[in-house]
C-alpha cells in the first residue's frame, strides 16, 4: 500500500519536506513557498 497514492508531489518530495519542517521548525507557509 502506497500512502502518498494521488498525492501531487511524488513520495519522495514529501519526505523531503517533512525533514526539513521536523528539523529547521520552518513554518507550513514557507515550506510551502519553497515547493
Amino acid at each position: 500500500m502506497n500512502p502518498f497514492h494521488g498525492r501531487h508531489f511524488q513520495g519522495e518530495i514529501i519526505l523531503w519536506a517533512v525533514r526539513w519542517y521536523c528539523k529547521y521548525g520552518i513554518s507550513y507557509r514557507e515550506l510551502q513557498e519553497m515547493l
